[in-house]
């Protein structure tokens, strides 16, 4: 591949990536232009600005993300009630397209001709950060530098920064517990104390949830309004994607609802365990499943089941811009058009329960489900049901015992 000239890295201005920049301009040397996105992470983004400036970049983006994340992104995951190996909620998954996409359309806006990020090579985030590069930019270069760099531990990248006059926080001269990842959905943490799959996580790491044992004694109830298929009000309140997600995890993570510790299966192979705070992502995924209840076809809402852990493969492995990803969606979207009403919900110590569901759309029926006398329902009907679909198990039978 021909050398690169200009790149756009995503840019965090944490140690990692100030590193990853500097080592782009002296040992590729490339033109920098630097990408911060913000997708609900809850950190202050200027110095970011401030740390790229000092280290000599001229072309510097920083731009709010936050609706574009929830509204195209989030929302349709939710849509298809996508859950990797029957738990994740897939936070971090479904952040790198967006931040991707952004990449390449800044690096055609700018003239660049290859896009950095600062993904491990053991990692699952380097295959959703290039295979969205490549399904939107054919012709873009990548620079992964840990895939290239010989800087393979935290004291040499340390030693790296000084030796470049880099800042390094405070905290990050000594070996930190675990790393993290945040935006609006949710936070993922990993690695150092957490490596081991026996250790409990520390309490004092959570930051989007109290303790369960520590949540109030009262339950709260919550109701959240869908229209077709995406939630538009909580408690009668209208509200963008974005500031609806933000309400719901002020909301449950105040009752501790939406921890995680998984071991899970990585696309490279290997398997490793982290632990997640989605407090209203899973409130809202619950309660996304609760409308649906009422208002899906039975086989339409079992066959999109069916699909389910398909369309969760592609999220976590990094193809939501892949022809199956779109041809899935356009499926369940059209699901989703009778998908209406609201739900509400009890939280109480770390857990969300559905007490109640109402829809314009309902296809729950108290006339034909009572336990009373009812005049729409002739029981004897069943009879023949039963014989028909019985047919073949008794033909079955009687050929075995000739």
């Amino acid at each position: 591949m021909a050398k690169a000239r200009k790149v756009v890295l995503a840019y965090s201005g944490g140690l990692d990536t100030s590193i990853i920049l500097r080592w782009l301009q002296v040992e590729k040397n490339c033109e920098v232009v630097t990408f911060t996105a913000d997708i609900g992470q809850g950190e202050e983004l200027e110095p970011a600005r401030k740390k790229a400036e000092l280290m000599g970049i001229k072309q510097i983006f920083i731009e709010d993300l936050k609706e574009e994340f929830v509204r195209d992104f989030v929302y349709p995951m939710f849509r298809a009630n996508a859950l990797y190996e029957g738990v994740y909620l897939l936070g971090t998954s479904i952040a790198r397209p967006l931040i991707a996409k952004r990449q390449v359309e800044i690096a055609i806006e700018t003239g660049a001709d290859a896009i950095a990020h600062g993904a491990t090579g053991k990692g699952n985030d380097q295959v959703r950060f290039e295979l969205t590069a490549y399904a939107l930019k054919p012709d873009i270069k990548v620079i992964a530098p840990w895939r290239e760099w010989d800087l393979t531990s935290r004291a040499s990248l340390i030693a790296y920064a000084e030796q470049h006059q880099i800042p390094i926080p405070t905290d990050k001269r000594g070996e930190a517990p675990y790393s993290m990842d945040a935006n609006l959905m949710h936070i993922s943490y990993e690695g150092k104390a957490l490596e081991d799959p026996w250790v409990e996580p520390d309490e004092d790491m959570f930051r989007l949830t109290v303790s369960p044992e520590k949540a109030p004694n009262t339950p709260e109830y919550v109701e959240i309004e869908f229209i077709k298929g995406d939630a538009v009000a909580v408690n009668g309140n209208s509200l963008t994607p974005a500031k609806l997600l933000a309400k719901l995890n002020e909301i449950a993570g105040r009752h501790g609802v939406g921890r995680l510790d998984l071991v899970e299966n990585r696309y490279v192979g290997m398997k490793s365990r982290g632990v997640y705070e989605t407090p209203g992502g899973t409130v809202l995924h619950i309660a996304h499943r609760a409308i649906e209840s009422i208002t899906l076809d039975r086989e339409a809402m079992h066959l999109k089941e069916e699909m389910m852990p398909r369309y969760a493969k592609m999220v976590y492995t990094g193809y939501w811009f892949a022809p199956e990803r779109e041809m899935l969606q356009a499926a369940i979207d059209q699901t989703q058009l009778r998908v209406n009403g609201v739900v509400r919900l009890k939280l109480f110590k770390g857990m969300a329960s559905v007490v109640g569901r109402k829809s314009p759309n309902s296809l729950y029926r108290m006339d034909y489900v009572t336990f009373e006398e009812d005049s729409v329902y002739n029981q004897f009907d069943a009879e023949g049901f039963i014989k028909l679909n019985a047919l073949r198990l008794r033909l079955g039978k009687m050929a075995q015992q000739k």
